[in-house]
């Protein structure tokens, strides 16, 4: 998950520090880097250098740095995201030092720069590091986008500048794809145009981090006459960030969700979260009918502007049938690619980079092996050493006579829940003893791909532990939708060990479960359920 250690001596610093969210277990937990490896090794970094604020390279700060205590240097956009998620978890933020993209820090052994690149959430940077006599550029997530939405395009005379490195440890996310990564002016002016030939209610659903895509949508919103509401925490946050860093000095005003209903239908844009099919997300709950404000018709459209993650393909086609029920137009990656760019450098790119830089030799991170080996394959094309494939968990030595695998440490799946301070081994996750009986009764109604809940579910939990109610209700719509029976029996049957599960993973105390389902014939029964 991203999070890289650096040591030189008995000086080490730690760069990025991510998390996975697991939409393939139940109550899609969040899986973060394993620090058993250098905590063996007796290894604290002296310093966390945060390359940009996506997620997979910030989400697991909170779980990991309080066993660390050090100093972490940020951009200002990713601090502000790590001071805010350091106040949910009771953390002070005295500890985030903010970095602006070209000034540098420093450890004991380290000297770090930050270079500015181009990626798909602003400040992004790469790192060129300096100790015991090597330059090293870590590049982090970067494309070259010669005209980018927000930022300034890569500055080629900063990184020719820097040649020859030693060192590059590399992005590989899009090593084995020909050519260049579209630009994102270039998918903004594909909004513009999609958006203006739409009529009904246009939803438009993409990263919250990727505020270039965002700004982009709002805009082509407002050429298009349509005002512009906001569905998902995560997207209205990270507005509010935006704007409080005045990267959105032109962001058209916002409409409450609440007011949604009263415009007309070509009026309206909303933004919102959850193209990967996350089930607690805003698009989710459009899916499903569930949305408190906003309701879809035939006749809107939705647009995915964002390209699946390897995973989630399962979870995006399950709400794209969710949409379809509902009438409405579909564009996404497959029908749209213009719709949508990657943040990544595609082969033309890491060909310019390294003319620029001139490495002697390369380390590919990132991406699946396939990926890393188109790297090294485009790398020693242009007569850069790449001996070298990492795995997570290498310890690898890196000296005048360039890179070897010096110890391979074990790397142990570890899971934490979305409300928890501490991870835990999700390979032995014990299961806690029994206490106390959870009384479950839901009202159901048969549908032509399966079940789906009637109502308000109904809950007494005097006997057990407390529970997140609205966390259980979303996972429980899910497994709805999963599960292939005609029965009730055979629901029952089904679900009843599912729920076991989930809330072994949820509460402190596993209760026993009483399930009661009643079909929508028997609802006058829900008010007699104690």
């Amino acid at each position: 998950m991203n999070l890289t250690l650096y040591g030189y001596l008995d000086s080490w610093i730690a760069v990025d520090c991510g998390m996975l969210i697991r939409q393939d277990l139940d109550g899609n937990p969040l899986q973060v880097p394993d620090p058993q490896a250098f905590k063996a090794c007796n290894i604290t970094p002296e310093a966390l250098i945060i390359t940009h604020g996506h997620e997979d390279h910030i989400g697991a700060v909170v779980w990991l740095w309080p066993n660390w205590g050090c100093p972490i240097y940020a951009t200002p956009l990713a601090a502000e995201m790590l001071r805010t998620r350091f106040a949910e978890h009771g953390l002070a933020t005295a500890s985030i030092k903010v970095i602006e993209p070209g000034e540098a820090c420093s450890s004991d052994a380290f000297n770090v720069r930050f270079l500015p690149v181009t990626h798909s959430i602003p400040e992004s940077c790469a790192l060129i590091m300096e100790a015991g006599g090597h330059r090293i550029l870590h590049t982090g997530d970067w494309k070259i986008d010669p005209d980018p939405v927000i930022g300034a395009p890569v500055d080629e005379q900063l990184f020719r500048s820097l040649a020859p490195v030693d060192l590059v440890v590399g992005d590989s996310t899009n090593a084995n794809i020909l050519g260049r990564s579209h630009s994102e002016r270039q998918v903004a002016r594909a909004l513009t145009e999609t958006i203006g030939k739409c009529s009904g209610r246009v939803v438009v659903s993409c990263f919250a981090s990727n505020l270039a895509r965002v700004l982009s949508i709002a805009r082509a919103a407002a050429s298009c006459n349509r005002r512009v509401s906001l569905l998902g925490r995560s997207m209205e946050r990270m507005v509010a960030i935006a704007r409080q860093l005045d990267y959105f000095d032109d962001f058209p005003a916002l409409v409450p969700a609440s007011d949604l209903g009263y415009l007309p239908a070509d009026e309206v844009l909303v933004i919102a979260t959850g193209s990967q099919g996350e089930p607690r997300a805003a698009l989710s709950r459009l899916a499903q009918g569930r949305h408190p404000h906003f309701e879809l018709t035939t006749g809107d459209s939705v647009i995915f502007s964002a390209k699946a993650i390897p995973g989630n393909e399962h979870l995006i086609e399950r709400l794209k049938r969710g949409l379809k029920r509902f009438e409405v137009n579909i564009l996404d990656e497959f029908s749209h690619p213009q719709l949508h760019a990657s943040g990544h450098p595609a082969q033309e790119e890491l060909e310019s980079l390294y003319h620029w830089v001139k490495p002697a030799h390369l380390l590919p991170v990132h991406g699946e092996p396939v990926h890393q080996t188109a790297h090294a394959d485009l790398a020693r094309g242009m007569g850069i050493t790449a001996n070298l494939l990492p795995s997570n968990g290498d310890m690898i030595h890196f000296d005048d006579s360039g890179l070897r695998l010096e110890q391979r440490f074990p790397q142990q799946v570890r899971l934490v829940q979305r409300n928890a301070l501490s991870p835990v081994k999700s390979d032995t996750q014990a299961r806690i003893s029994r206490h106390g009986t959870l009384f479950i009764a839901i009202t159901l109604a048969a549908t032509t791909t399966g079940w789906t809940r009637i109502g308000r579910l109904l809950l007494d939990t005097s006997e057990s532990s407390p529970l997140d109610e609205d966390s259980f209700c979303d996972w429980l719509d899910e497994q709805l939708d999963d599960i292939a029976t005609d029965t009730l029996a055979g629901l029952r049957r089904l679900l009843h060990p599912r729920i076991g599960s989930w809330l072994s993973d949820h509460v402190q105390h596993t209760p026993d479960i009483q399930l009661q389902l009643m079909a929508t014939e028997t609802e006058y029964l829900v008010d007699s359920v104690p």
